[in-house]
């Protein structure tokens, strides 16, 4: 990785004090901006990931208040073979490639985070540090990561079955018929609300609700870029937070297709109906990147429909960010940018 270190200078924001752009009423963009990039970004801990069509760079927000940028050398499947490229399977490829980088991401961003503080190691770290040596923090975020995999498993699929079934088995044998078309909205349902819920409770975490205001900066920077505006502090400030593209809209969408194929999903065993919805991932993740491509592309009522649940549920994912932040999406954000304008999609 190349890095760079950016002095933070005048505009540096320490944390929880509250800059302009929070007070600042957000004006929204224009309907349809003047371009569209293909750049996308990621949140992470007091920093953001961009990713251009021939560059992909980190920018942390360090504890000495400078902005350091490193530039992430990866080999994307799309780049390898044209058959990542295909409809349907590139969403599968870019989803694959999405967390392999943000996976690597989210680490250098936790590293750095915890640059400059000092506590009294416990035997718990010391035995960490003694099997894993410097890549402590990595190894903290696999199983970090399996974890997390394991839980939305058991509260994302798992759950809303076992639940449904003590539904129909408390209704009675009588009732189970006239319920059973109901299943897999019931589910459906049940899966967003938790959903919601968990990422509510999220929110509600401060390191969590500072990695959703980079989030806002991410999306507030790309929109200044897209409308043809200068990247400085002040204009990306007025613009929305809410983008059609966003992450958090595909996960809805997926959510939303799930309640599709769960009609067509016969078993009623909460192991075998969860290890068949598993399986059918990746059929959801590929119509799901059409699906928030074509909203991406595209302004009319059918795409703004679409984008509908996962515009409102940025309320929550997005956060209004201060100077600072928006400073670090700005210092990512160009980075990345080509030259030759390779990264803009043309309507």
């Amino acid at each position: 990785m190349e890095q760079e270190h950016i002095s933070a200078g005048k505009e540096f924001r320490q944390e929880g004090e509250t800059a302009a752009s929070q007070t600042v009423s957000e004006k929204s963009p224009v309907k349809q901006t003047k371009r569209i990039t293909s750049i996308g970004g990621q949140a992470l801990m007091e920093g953001i990931l961009m990713r251009g069509p021939r560059k992909t760079t980190v920018a942390i927000r360090l504890p000495s208040g400078e902005i350091e940028k490193q530039e992430m050398k990866k080999s994307y499947l799309r780049d390898k073979s044209v058959f990542w490229r295909i409809p349907f399977l590139r969403g599968i490829g870019g989803l694959i490639d999405s967390l392999s980088v943000g996976f690597e991401a989210l680490s250098l961003s936790a590293e750095k985070a915890d640059m400059g503080e000092e506590e009294e190691a416990s035997k718990f770290d010391l035995w960490m540090e003694k099997h894993f040596g410097d890549k402590v923090t990595q190894a903290v975020m696999w199983v970090a990561g399996a974890l997390g995999v394991i839980l939305a498993i058991g509260l994302f699929f798992f759950l809303p079955t076992l639940l449904w079934n003590g539904i129909t088995y408390l209704s009675g044998e009588a009732a189970a018929p006239a319920l059973s078309g109901w299943r897999s909205l019931a589910e459906g349902v049940m899966r967003i609300l938790l959903f919601v819920l968990y990422i509510y409770f999220c929110s509600k975490i401060q390191y969590m609700r500072r990695v959703f205001q980079y989030h806002g900066a991410e999306h507030k920077s790309i929109f200044c870029y897209e409308n043809g505006e200068e990247l400085t502090v002040e204009n990306v400030r007025k613009f929305r937070r809410f983008h059609p593209r966003c992450g958090t809209s595909f996960m809805i969408i997926m959510l939303l297709l799930g309640i599709v194929i769960g009609f067509f999903i016969p078993f009623t065993n909460p192991f075998l109906r969860t290890a068949v919805k598993i399986l059918c991932i990746p059929v959801v993740v590929g119509v799901g990147y059409e699906l928030i491509r074509i909203c991406g592309r595209y302004e009319n009522w059918v795409t703004r429909i679409i984008s509908a649940p996962g515009m409102w549920m940025q309320h929550i994912t997005t956060q209004e960010p201060d100077d600072s932040m928006i400073e670090v999406a700005i210092a990512a954000l160009k980075d990345v940018i080509p030259e030759n304008g390779e990264d803009l999609i043309r309507r």
